[in-house]
């Protein structure tokens, strides 16, 4: 029988709001991240990086948190038949902070929450046969609602052939055994607690837990008694978390010493947070339990999981795609904090960026210095002509994937507010505009501070007149711009786009922009995005793409610039680019709204006039585009 998923999970969905300052008391924190959280959902997560395919069934709210938590989903590859919109109750969040490497301080605001008001009729047996495996949390056994939901989910999974497992994941105060307060604690004696999931324990292939965890499941605080009380009532197999140690499977009967166990190699690294270590444990158990390895090469990629996940800041960011794993698993540790590794780090966010763009139709109206040479202009007159280029764009776009706009903020600002969330690829300079040496808008201050408030979907884009035969001193404090600000963009976690334009500066040849992309990776600029002017030959094309390709395999791609050609001279550069997989689309601006600018702003056009001149020009450029990459496609085959 063919299963479109590997493993369904099961049970709590929340928003973390992970304190950003280290080292303190949750009571001093000054700024949060939010991160999407809840055991299952990190898991279901942390599994679709590896190249699971897996869903999540829950709840959620009827509201912004809701919404963030089933988009974010979306983005990490999750299948969501499974998550239900609770119109009465709010999402469940939780504020967290990391204190030192063993205290972290947590409040569950989970009161009549929306995860745990799952029932019996959210478990669709259709979704449950469809996959390999469910995996549930044991909080959800903490109540009578939602255990039913949980019996009747592992009920099918039987009866359908998938396997099943727990993660036992104690928390004292979700069970009512400890306070509010009590976020953080771990183990809290219960007799209750311990013969409700004894008497669950049976209906298990692989159970998951710390030695404390095993404590409560078993009722006992001696490890190997509480193990001895386990295997009593189950034939599943255990995987005993040992923290620092590893961990260990045990899959018959409970040896004299957990060292009799089997085993994984654990990795040498610094502590840095502890919290969702669990959960990227978890996903690289699954990972090799379900692609059949042996329990030592499962719980390697467990063990390094784990240590993704506790070097670096909040639960699910944190956890590795396959690639980065392999990488890291090839490699080897160089430093043990982690968060601290350029090459690892670079592997990591650039395989774990959200959405595919495989094709890039960019509508660029970012210019400003063009406008404010317009007879008639005013800033309020080009914030209002930047919203007619918006409706064009998305006139264009029609809700359809592949369209973007470059736009400003300066005079751009309502525009650029308002694609937020229409689907638009947005990009946003930050360059003074003709800039050389290049400088950055004042806005953005002098550490490029000012991206901290910037939408997360804002592509940093910065335009860099530069070329290799630049003298020292403008070529230093050019490259030493681009660096601030890519650091900043990283630092915010937000793309890079860098677009050069050598042909503004001096002669270029077919070796030009290849050795100014050589140039910026060679010190340490990795940009998302490159947005290349149009190269006249192949050859040009061909060690660009070299340059790129030899520094970064992960790059997004490139995309081409206009430089106010007419659309018969497009046309031609981009049946040269399109040739070039790498080249994803075009990013073209005066081409298309120069002249619908020029009559608005003299008062020659209305609005609708303006709006239907740019979004002509625009559908024409895109149809040029997609015609011109069929027919490169057609000819490769």
């Amino acid at each position: 029988m063919t299963r479109n998923l590997d493993v369904i999970t099961i049970g709590r969905a929340g928003v973390d709001l992970y304190g950003a300052q280290v080292g303190g008391r949750l009571e001093d924190m000054g700024s949060f991240r939010k991160y999407i959280g809840g055991s299952p959902t990190n898991i279901a997560c942390g599994a679709a990086r590896l190249g699971l395919k897996s869903a999540l069934i829950t709840r959620v709210g009827d509201e912004h948190m809701g919404r963030f938590i089933r988009e974010e989903l979306v983005r990490e590859g999750v299948d969501v038949r499974g998550v239900k919109t609770d119109p009465e109750r709010l999402t469940a969040l939780v504020i967290l902070g990391i204190r030192d490497e063993e205290q972290f301080p947590l409040i569950f605001y989970r009161e009549n929450c929306a995860d745990m008001a799952l029932c019996e009729d959210d478990i669709d047996e259709a979704l449950i046969a469809d996959s390999r495996s469910v995996l549930v949390t044991g909080t959800h056994l903490s109540n009578q609602r939602t255990e039913a939901a949980v019996l009747k989910a592992l009920t099918l999974a039987r009866q359908h052939g998938a396997r099943t497992a727990l993660d036992i994941d104690y928390r004292p105060n979700l069970w009512g055994v400890a306070g509010h307060g009590d976020g953080e604690s771990r183990f809290v004696e219960s007799a209750k607690v311990t013969a409700k999931l004894q008497s669950t324990l049976h209906l298990f292939d692989l159970i998951v837990g710390t030695e404390e965890e095993f404590h409560i499941a078993g009722g006992s605080t001696d490890t190997l008694d509480a193990l001895r009380a386990v295997r009593a009532v189950t034939d599943a197999v255990l995987i005993c978390k040992r923290g620092a140690k590893g961990a260990v499977a045990l899959t018959g009967a409970i040896p004299d010493s957990l060292d009799k166990g089997e085993t994984g190699p654990g990795f040498p690294i610094e502590v840095f947070n502890v919290l969702g270590a669990g959960d990227g444990f978890f996903s690289g158990l699954l990972k090799g339990w379900l692609d059949g390895e042996a329990w030592p090469r499962a719980l390697e990629y467990a063990n390094a999981c784990g240590a993704f996940a506790v070097s670096r800041h909040g639960c699910t960011p944190a956890y590795p795609s396959l690639a980065e794993l392999e990488f890291f698993l090839k490699r080897g540790v160089i430093r043990p904090d982690l968060r601290n590794d350029a090459e690892l780090e670079q592997i990591h966010w650039s395989t774990n960026r959200k959405g595919d763009w495989p094709v890039m139709r960019v509508f660029a109206f970012d210019h400003r210095m063009q406008l404010e040479s317009l007879a008639g202009f005013t800033p309020d007159k080009a914030g209002a002509f930047k919203q007619l280029c918006l409706r064009a764009a998305l006139q264009v776009q029609d809700g359809r994937p592949g369209y973007g706009i470059l736009c400003d903020d300066r005079l751009g600002r309502r525009a650029l507010h308002a694609a937020a969330g229409t689907g638009l690829w947005v990009g946003r300079p930050c360059e003074w505009p003709g800039s050389r040496p290049l400088q950055l808008e004042p806005a953005l201050g002098p550490d490029c501070g000012g991206l901290e408030v910037w939408a997360r979907d804002n592509v940093v884009k910065v335009l860099c007149f530069c070329h290799p035969d630049d003298d020292d001193a403008t070529r230093s404090a050019q490259e030493a711009t681009v660096q601030r600000l890519f650091a900043a963009a990283r630092r915010n976690d937000l793309e890079f786009l860098l677009e050069i334009i050598p042909s503004k500066v001096g002669p270029v040849d077919d070796l030009t922009t290849a050795t100014l992309i050589r140039r910026f990776y060679e010190i340490g600029i990795r940009p998302d995005w490159w947005k290349l002017e149009p190269m006249a030959t192949p050859e040009a094309w061909r060690n660009a793409v070299a340059a790129i390709e030899e520094n970064d395999r992960h790059t997004r791609g490139i995309v081409v610039l206009g430089l106010d050609a007419p659309e018969t001279a497009l046309a031609a550069s981009f049946r040269v680019a399109a040739s070039f997989p790498l080249v994803k689309g075009f990013a073209v601006g005066r081409t298309i709204f120069a002249e619908a600018a020029r009559r608005w702003f003299a008062g020659e056009i209305e609005d609708a006039a303006a709006v239907a001149e740019m979004a002509a020009r625009f559908a024409r450029l895109c149809d040029v585009w997609d015609g011109s990459r069929a027919r490169a496609q057609e000819e490769a085959a």
